[in-house]
Parts: C-alpha cells; sequence; structure tokens
C-alpha cells in the first residue's frame, strides 16, 4: 500500500484521528487512532493498525475476532492530520456483534451490499439458492429473466400502482445485479460509465 503524507506531529500525542468506511457500502464502520507506527504497519500488512490509547500499543483490528479491515484505499484530509480509509470487512467491526460501531441506519448502501451478496453465491455457488440456480442457468436465461422484471415494471408504471411498481423494480434491480456478475462488471463500473457522461 502506497504511503500518503501525514503529519502527527499536530497533536502532543502524536496521533491522528482515522474513520473507516465499509469501501462497498459507505457506511461508517468505526473511529480509530494511529501513530506514525500503526500507519506504517497498515501500509505494510494492508489490514487496519490502530493505536490503542488504553493499551499503550499497536493493535490489528481483527487480530483476536478475525474480524480484519483490508484496506482498499486511504485518504488525507485537507490539513494531512486526519485519515479515512476504504476498508473491506472480514465481518462485524464492533465488539457488540454489530457491522458498525455506529448505529446509522441498516438499510445505507444496501444495493451495494446485495452486490457483494450476489459476488459470493456465483463464487460459492450454495445449493437451494435462487441466485446459484440463476448463475446455472447461463447468461441467456438471466438476460430472459432481466427483460421479464423490465416489461412487468413497465406495466406497473403505466397502471400507475406504486406498491407494485417497487416490488417489480426491485425484482429488476436483483436480476440486473446478478446479469452484471455474471458478465463481470460492477456497480462502479456503471458509475464510472455515467460520470464520464456527466462530465461530458
Amino acid at each position: 500500500m502506497e504511503k500518503i503524507e501525514l503529519d502527527f506531529s499536530k497533536n502532543p500525542d502524536g496521533l491522528i484521528p482515522v474513520i473507516v468506511q465499509d469501501c462497498a457500502t459507505r457506511k461508517v464502520l468505526m473511529l480509530g487512532y494511529m501513530d506514525s507506527d500503526a500507519y506504517g504497519k497498515t501500509c505494510e500488512s494492508g489490514l487496519v493498525t490502530f493505536w490503542s490509547r488504553s493499551r499503550k500499543t499497536l493493535w490489528t483490528k481483527g487480530e483476536t475476532s478475525g474480524n480484519y479491515l483490508h484496506v482498499e484505499g486511504m485518504y488525507a484530509d485537507c490539513d494531512s492530520d486526519a485519515l479515512l480509509i476504504y476498508a473491506r470487512p472480514d465481518g462485524p467491526t464492533c465488539h457488540r456483534g454489530t457491522v458498525s460501531c455506529f448505529d446509522t441506519p441498516s438499510e445505507e448502501g444496501f444495493i451495494k451490499k446485495l452486490e457483494q451478496v450476489i459476488a459470493s453465491r456465483h463464487k460459492n455457488m450454495p445449493q437451494e439458492h435462487y441466485t446459484t440456480r440463476l448463475f446455472e442457468s447461463g447468461v441467456a436465461k438471466i438476460s430472459q429473466k432481466v427483460g421479464e422484471e423490465a416489461v412487468e415494471t413497465i406495466l406497473e408504471a403505466m397502471a400507475g400502482n406504486v406498491p407494485r411498481y417497487i416490488y417489480e423494480a426491485s425484482d429488476l434491480i436483483y436480476h440486473l445485479l446478478v446479469l452484471n456478475e455474471q458478465m463481470g462488471v460492477s456497480i462502479a463500473d456503471l458509475e464510472k460509465e455515467l460520470l464520464s457522461r456527466h462530465k461530458q
């Protein structure tokens, strides 16, 4: 992991605050503190490592629980004395067993979380799962399902039935995510394409 320039001298204890976000959902997972050694170990290992203010030692998040935070990106603030980390969590971040140490709404970023679940289904192909059966059926069948759900969504829109529209549109998004995974395409790829159009 390439290091970025950070200023650890602004605080007398040599610590900077670090906010960790889920790289997929952008949900804030936790707040911790790093000194220069913790930052160096984080860069070297690719695992988020903090300075424990209570134990006065370095600790890698997950070294006891196994719920590591894998670094996907790091960004300094404008004064280079605070850090934002995008991370891929192995499991719950909080010691309470919750996804986050902050009690923000659980639906935050759910579509990207669903994308991760679908990718996991594709990798592991667990039996008796509808998503597995879709992947087993191949791209033609998945594409057909996307088409069917699109038609049903349009019909409910034309009928002005909002609850049914929401239901069918949700089915459409789910099947489109499955087709994306089958095609090796991510939401990030779609966002990149849309962003390129926005800049034109």
